[in-house]
């Protein structure tokens, strides 16, 4: 009965497009290489998690159970597999108002509520419309994103104790200097000589753990004081309980929680849908947009009923995971797992690794991630594209990444709509099957952006009785077109002029009153569909094909 059912569902996924587990790969070198890149991950998830926690202003633990529970449940059922989840500083800004005013109990509301939307995304397939973000946007996105990373490891250059009293941020803190500077610029130097010389001798393990290790000997070896991951908050805890969030189920609760459960949902899929793209890219695989959907819902949801603040996918432990080679859900599955290992048995152990080692993992995360053709193209791509990559990237680093890619996509609609509608254009002749009538073959797309250009084309008062208008190098897009053929039809009517209007398509026929009459079949009339549909007896517009 169990497997039946499974069966059924599995099946359901694969009607509406979502793959299943691929367990085809599996190989004992794979296999090795997967859990080695699973560890290197989960030790770079530690002081990600916590520092986000901090941010949100909830306890360690809390950020750490999302780490867990997100990564564990998107590994086993996402999208792309080696893509990594987990806590991310995203999320974490919008928490901050919802904990300070309401406590976190209604975080964890709104972390439930927030994954239930995303299951909604993902079962009506709302993950394809990541397909309409542009390459310019995608090149900000990475580049302001590598930024982000960057900066957010300037905290661990700061005194222990004074970032975390300023909640933080990189102004309450007292930066480190003389020797201890010295010394954990070093560190970092070396965990980055390692990783960037050791893959030119062996891979035999990957080399940002190899870096991790080795740096973490010669720092407890020779007891050097520098920061460590201890210091930043103790990592000690049992299993995650189940529990109900502690908030009044009334229609008040859900006036507070919905707004942040949305914007909340919208930055975690965003952030999930590119990183997909971006893994997607390196690693030669397409597709899993709504299974990556349904599986951060699910993993939300749960996460939230187990006191975890939320997550979704995180670009730079992705990174480390894929370069580690990585490419299975097994590399995301042990990650998860041992982050679970670290709070249960590991705590004294992992809080002994220098904060430098960490750092210097992700800044060679920063220099993996960061599209440096982008700086090399911009004098060799049009202005507008150019533009695109310099603003979503500065929005990214300034605000935020859902709005800076929001703001990236209108701005590229925009300048796409202008280039289009500087297009149309007219060839004039006269006809040659109907002596004495004028012809105008109109090149070009016909909507919104370019009607004002298409009648200024038009010469109704010294054109001849009979017009021949020619669509057969156009398209006509929106009910703005529609309304500017009607709009001509009526002009050369007034004039008592025969206006006739050849290859449009079949739906145009259909959809133009007056102009209607005037339309001559051809058999190479085009056959497409408009995104309006209208009604010739009420003239109502609406949502359509």
């Amino acid at each position: 009965m169990v497997k039946s059912t499974f069966a059924a569902f599995a099946d359901r996924l694969g009607a509406q497009g979502l793959s299943q587990p691929d367990f085809k790969t599996y190989t004992p070198a794979q296999v090795k290489t997967d859990l080695l890149a699973g560890l290197t991950v989960a030790l770079a998830l530690v002081p990600e998690a916590v520092a986000f926690a901090f941010v949100a202003h909830v306890h360690p633990l809390v950020g750490l159970y999302a780490a867990f529970i997100v990564g564990l449940v998107t590994a086993l059922i996402g999208g792309r597999p080696g893509m990594i989840s987990g806590a991310t500083g995203a999320l974490a800004v919008v928490m901050v108002s919802l904990v300070a005013v309401h406590g976190v109990e209604y975080l964890f509301a709104t972390v439930v509520l927030m994954g239930i939307l995303q299951l909604l995304a993902g079962i009506f397939r709302m993950g394809k419309f990541i397909r309409l973000v542009p390459h310019p946007v995608m090149l900000g996105f990475v580049n302001g994103l590598a930024i982000v990373i960057f900066l957010a490891q300037m905290s661990q250059f700061q005194v222990p104790g004074t970032a975390e009293a300023a909640g933080h941020g990189l102004a309450g803190g007292q930066w480190m200097s003389g020797i201890p500077l010295v010394l954990m610029l070093a560190l970092v130097g070396l965990t980055m000589a390692i990783i960037w010389l050791l893959p030119k001798f062996t891979k035999v393990i990957p080399a940002p753990l190899a870096g991790i290790g080795i740096v973490a000997a010669v720092v407890i070896g020779f007891g050097l004081d520098v920061p460590r991951v201890g210091d930043m908050a103790s990592i000690e805890g049992g299993l995650p309980q189940f529990h109900i969030p502690s908030v009044p189920m009334n229609f008040e609760t859900l006036k507070i929680i919905l707004p942040y459960s949305f914007i909340m949902a919208a930055v975690g899929l965003i952030e999930s849908l590119l990183t997909l793209n971006l893994v997607g890219e390196m690693t030669g695989k397409r597709g899993g947009a709504s299974q990556e959907c349904v599986a951060q819902g699910t993993a939300n949801v749960i996460t939230g009923f187990f006191g975890g603040m939320g997550g979704c996918a995180m670009i730079g432990q992705s990174m480390i995971n894929v370069k580690s080679g990585g490419r299975t859900r097994l590399s995301g599955l042990s990650a998860a797992l041992f982050l679970l290992a670290f709070i249960l048995v590991g705590s004294s152990l992992i809080e002994q690794i220098p904060l430098a080692a960490l750092v210097g993992v992700m800044f060679m995360v920063v220099i993996g991630t960061f599209a440096w053709n982008s700086l090399r193209i911009m004098t060799r791509i049009p202005l507008t594209d150019a533009a695109v990559i310099v603003l979503v990237t500065g929005v990214t680093v300034a605000y935020d990444l859902a709005t800076a890619v929001v703001v990236g996509v209108i701005v590229s609609a925009l300048a796409y709509a202008w280039n289009n509608a500087r297009r149309i254009h007219v060839i004039e002749r006269d006809s040659v099957r109907t002596p004495g009538a004028h012809v105008y073959e109109i090149e070009g797309p016909l909507f919104f952006g370019s009607t004002d250009k298409f009648a200024e084309l038009f010469h109704p008062e010294s054109d001849p009785d009979v017009v021949i208008v020619d669509f057969m190098r156009s398209r006509v897009v929106d009910q703005s077109a529609l309304q500017a053929i009607e709009d001509l039809a009526r002009k050369y009517e007034a004039l008592g002029k025969t206006l006739q209007l050849r290859h449009l398509s079949h739906d145009c026929h259909k959809l133009l009153s007056k102009a209607g009459q005037l339309i001559v079949d051809s058999d190479d009339d085009p056959d497409y569909e408009l995104a309006v549909d209208y009604s010739v007896r009420t003239g109502a517009f609406g949502g359509g094909h």
